[in-house]
């Protein structure tokens, strides 16, 4: 019986229904043509979205990139250890393997797949084979890539279209160099932790220090790590082959330490077209890169220098495939399924993975092979069987493990029992201990986080998610503490923040955080103009490890003042900016921080900027094909003025109103009144300091001068006003009558009263004013004009009347 299958949204049932295939288009290239980035670009285009990436670590960068771009709100992160799954997200970001294809009600309308010639891989291709050939979106499919799968593309997807991307930079040799004379900006690659360690130490007694990024570091660690290197902290990166995988750096040169490298079964040389996928690291956007290698090591032969530098290598003609129907029915029933052949000749059956290894081992197992009985205990131990080895243990010890797991899975209370959990947690909780213990007790908790994410398995998955969460956290700082120790010259270090920042510098800026990094330099230029306490000079990473528990905070640990400020608990941690428009503010790090820190902060800071406004607006309806352009004009201007608007404002709009169109903004929360259109719940005390908080930033540096009385302090209230352009008044959420400026809800309930003729002298009361002062206003409000009535289709009768409030 077969009852396990991956579904997705196939061109293939489709075209059984006769009906047009989505599109499914190919970008191919070498390496800095910009295609990831389209992907992205395209992908927020739509309303849905989902791309899967390579790596753990990219997928991160990714996430952060663009919950930078529409807030955290908006957007899951999704890979094998990390999910983060907000109530309803638009876009996923995941890796290739978690792809949510166990969801299969997860349809979105943009599906991209990254780096598809890893469909090569001996241990991971056959996932990357499948996705491409079925994972689909429903209204397009991106597939993204070397050139090398150019032929063989076609046989795979029939109906695919492929579209060459060329380097937007050219790649050249720069022979062979000493640690001595590497430029600004380099990377050294090296194929071993050991190797990148004695690396790194002989860069740091040569040239004052180095950043450190291998596969095993965390994202946290990782990030910590490139923002030195990003932030002109140091100028050297030592690396693994992690950094090959599209991690965007600034970089001038690659350069090779080694050209060998074990890949799990053999030692061998690497091919040109691996070292090409490294080398292009080198150089960003139009900023020409050079690759090299280490002395004593030659000069690369003339035959790899042409290769690398005209991106010209042999085709792929056979991928990694697996048979992903499978037959749980028996182990022997589910080894059978696992090893069938493949039909078409370009497809090269994957027999040698690990987790069908774990299988094997563990089926001969006696009590693990008695447990695993009918199809719902195979689809359990195949599942058993996947827990990744991070660890890289000798394969007993791991086995061991996952028949352990199995047993008690598998058992009575069919969980993970808390107290094994607990026990193997309590050993690793430790901070201490040199570099390798760090690394292995953080990979250790990898496996352990990756084991918690299955909700079936433990009892309270959220609750282990967030101790090992936490675990990995501190561990990844003190890692990080531990290689900025070892591997950085602190007085050197401290003389590289303080100096102005250098061309490279700038650049390296620019590239970590996208569009937000270009513009630190301007929000500091701000801060410091506006009295902010200067940047200092560093005092080490021990001083900013709460920066790291800030940046992975939850959202609703941050708040806004009416100023702008941004806070976590007590501490004032940034402020807003004015950026490109109310409704895009830019942000700024109060703290005095090394550079490498304030620009995490401030990634962090922007996404939460962007869910701000992004909540703020939320109650407004959407401006979708159910209106009509009248209808959409109203909310557009209701969105940009943050939920109110003057009748004189939108008096055109309010004309052409059709009664149906006014019938569905009244149902979706709009008030029409005398003189304003507005959302009353956007005039609630929260909702009103996020919109002074957001106008504060549109005003920066100048002052918000606004009384403790106002709107935002939570008492509906009054300005006297003498100068009506002096500040965004209906944005604020007041509506402007004569030399009054009231508070939107006070300012229709007194429009409501002086139209039913109340007494003059009550008015005065509750204004706290002189019958005088009453009489103004009360002549201000008979001399507004009131909304206009809906438009009535012509030949059609309609009782809707005007709506106030």
């Amino acid at each position: 019986m077969t009852v396990h299958r991956d579904r997705w949204i196939a061109s293939d049932a489709a075209s059984f229904r006769g009906e047009t295939a989505p599109p499914l288009r190919a970008l191919l290239g070498p390496t800095n043509t910009g295609k990831t980035h389209a992907a992205i670009e395209r992908m927020l285009e739509h309303q849905t979205g989902m791309i899967g990436l390579p790596l753990r670590l990219l997928a991160r960068e990714v996430y952060d990139r663009v919950s930078a771009r529409v807030g955290e709100g908006a957007v899951a992160l999704v890979t094998g250890e990390e999910k983060r799954i907000p109530p309803q997200p638009r876009y996923w970001v995941c890796t290739v393997e978690a792809m949510p294809g166990a969801m299969s009600d997860r349809k979105v309308a943009f599906l991209a797949v990254d780096e598809i010639q890893l469909c090569t891989h001996r241990q991971r291709g056959h996932i990357f084979t499948q996705r491409i050939q079925h994972a689909r979106g429903q209204q397009e499919t991106w597939l993204l890539g070397s050139a090398t799968m150019r032929a063989l593309l076609p046989r795979l997807c029939p109906q695919v279209v492929v579209e060459s991307r060329p380097r937007l930079s050219t790649l050249s040799d720069g022979g062979s160099m000493t640690l001595s004379a590497l430029p600004p900006r380099s990377v050294v690659v090296a194929f071993s932790a050991t190797r990148v360690y004695e690396l790194a130490e002989n860069i740091r007694r040569k040239r004052g220090g180095a950043a450190v990024v291998i596969g095993a570091l965390s994202p946290r660690a990782r990030n910590a790590q490139v923002a030195l290197f990003q932030a002109g902290e140091v100028d050297t990166l030592v690396a693994t082959d992690a950094i090959g995988m599209g991690l965007n750096l600034d970089v001038d040169a690659v350069v090779f330490a080694d050209l060998r490298k074990f890949d799990g079964r053999e030692g061998r040389a690497l091919e040109d077209a691996e070292l090409a996928q490294i080398a292009g690291r080198a150089g960003r956007y139009h900023r020409d890169g050079r690759f090299a290698t280490l002395a004593p090591l030659p000069a690369l032969p003339p035959a790899s220098v042409r290769a690398l530098e005209q991106h010209r290598f042999p085709p792929i003609e056979r991928v990694f495939w697996r048979n992903h129907d499978l037959d749980l029915d028996s182990v022997e029933g589910l080894s059978a399924s696992l090893r069938r052949r493949p039909r078409q000749p370009w497809l090269r059956l994957c027999d040698d993975a690990d987790d069908l290894r774990a299988l094997t081992a563990l089926s001969r197992i006696a009590d693990v092979q008695a447990l695993a009985r009918g199809p719902e205990r195979v689809g359990l131990l195949w599942q058993v069987c996947q827990i990744p080895d991070f660890r890289q243990l000798a394969l007993d010890d791991h086995f061991h493990l996952m028949a352990a797991a199995f047993r008690q899975l598998a058992g009575g209370a069919g969980q993970l029992g808390r107290d094994w959990i607990d026990e193997h947690l309590r050993r690793l909780d430790r901070p201490d201990g040199d570099l390798e213990t760090l690394l292995d007790r953080m990979s250790a908790v990898r496996t352990w986080t990756y084991v918690t994410a299955h909700r079936a398995w433990v009892d309270d998955a959220p609750g282990w998610q967030a101790r090992t969460h936490d675990l990995e956290d501190r561990l990844s700082d003190a890692l990080h503490q531990k290689l900025v120790q070892r591997f950085v010259d602190e007085p050197s270090r401290r003389r590289r923040s303080a100096s102005p920042p250098s061309v490279s510098m700038r650049a390296g800026l620019r590239s970590l955080a996208g569009e937000l990094a270009a513009k630190i330099p301007a929000a500091r230029a701000l801060a410091e103009k506006s009295g902010s306490p200067p940047a200092a000079a560093p005092t080490g990473d021990a001083d900013t490890a709460w920066v790291e528990a800030i940046i992975d905070a939850p959202h609703g640990q941050f708040s806004v003042s009416g100023d702008g400020r941004i806070w976590v608990g007590e501490r004032a941690v940034g402020r807003l900016l004015r950026g490109a428009g109310r409704l895009h503010p830019e942000v700024t790090v109060l703290p005095a921080l090394p550079a490498g820190a304030r620009l995490r902060l401030a990634r962090r800071l922007l996404a939460f900027a962007r869910d701000l406004v992004a909540e703020l607006l939320a109650p407004l309806p959407a401006a979708g094909e159910a209106l009509d352009p009248a209808a959409r004009g109203i909310v557009y201007l209701l969105q940009q003025n943050l939920g109110s608007v003057s009748v004189a404002s939108v008096r055109a709009q309010l004309e052409a109103l059709l009664p149906a169109q006014r019938r569905r903004l009244v149902a979706g929360g709009i008030v029409f009144g005398r003189l304003a259109v507005f959302a009353p719940r956007l005039l609630t005390v929260d909702s009103l300091r996020r919109r002074q908080a957001l106008c504060a930033a549109e005003r920066w540096p100048e002052p918000l001068p606004l009384p403790p009385s106002s709107p935002a302090a939570g008492a509906p209230s009054w300005l006297s006003v003498d100068d009506q352009t002096a500040l965004p008044y209906h944005a604020l959420g007041y509506v402007l009558v004569g030399a009054w400026a009231l508070h939107a809800e006070l300012a229709e309930e007194l429009a409501r009263d002086v139209a039913r003729g109340a007494p003059l002298a009550a008015l005065a009361r509750r204004l706290a004013v002189t019958p005088a002062r009453a009489a103004e206003l009360v002549a201000a409000l008979r001399a507004q004009r009131g909304v206009p009535p809906a438009r009535r289709r012509r030949g059609r009768r309609s009782s809707a009347a005007s709506v106030t409030s």
